[in-house]
């Protein structure tokens, strides 16, 4: 089955695909098939992941799967949340990964409460009109590290320390963050639910 990704992101699109290769299914991004990206325009993860994949799914009349994600901070009222990809524009920063980082060690500047975690909202609709979406959410505990540590991941990596494996998210490989990140969690239920529901795989 050839599902659309309601995303034009190419590591995203190499992590999920590797993630759903059990159901034998094939992950298209949505930018290959000439499809402009959906608005986000809601507050939290879960509706503005149903909002990509019914956009999606309505232009392409394939299912669809989105993913809505990005870090949240306790110190900060759960920021940058559903603004992760583009928190630095809100301080008329420009929009990159480096700059998101460096606004977010500035707001949190002293500031000893560092608790944060990555949140993946998962969702897959057969159709646009969909009644019964697919939904999944994982959630990866951590640290924000009060400087960038490791080269390898994408947006807020660097930043954010595991306890447990002693390490920040950019200094473990692709096989361990695909095993363990926020991202696997929910990709995992997920897995469960089109298995039972969509009898795939």
């Amino acid at each position: 089955m050839k599902i659309v990704l309601a995303s034009n992101n190419a590591k995203k699109l190499v992590e999920l695909q590797a993630l759903f290769a059990p159901l034998g299914v094939e992950l298209v991004t949505q930018g290959s098939l000439g499809i402009p990206e959906a608005e986000e325009p809601y507050g939290t993860f879960v509706e503005n992941a149903l909002t990509k994949a019914r956009h999606a799914a309505q232009a392409s009349g394939l299912p669809a799967l989105a993913d809505d994600s990005g870090l949240a901070v306790d110190a900060l009222g759960g920021a940058p949340g559903v603004l992760s990809a583009r928190y630095a524009t809100l301080f008329g920063q420009p929009k990159s990964d480096a700059d998101n980082n460096r606004v977010l060690l500035e707001k949190l500047a002293g500031v000893e409460d560092r608790t944060g975690r990555f949140v993946c909202a998962l969702v897959a609709v057969k159709s646009a009109e969909d009644p019964e979406p697919l939904i999944s959410m994982g959630r990866w505990q951590g640290q924000v590290l009060t400087a960038l540590e490791g080269e390898g991941g994408f947006g807020y990596d660097p930043l954010l320390f595991i306890p447990s494996l002693g390490k920040s998210v950019a200094q473990l490989s692709a096989a361990e963050k695909n095993a363990l990140s926020h991202r696997a969690l929910a990709s995992i239920d997920l897995v469960k639910q089109m298995r039972e529901v969509w009898h795939l795989g």
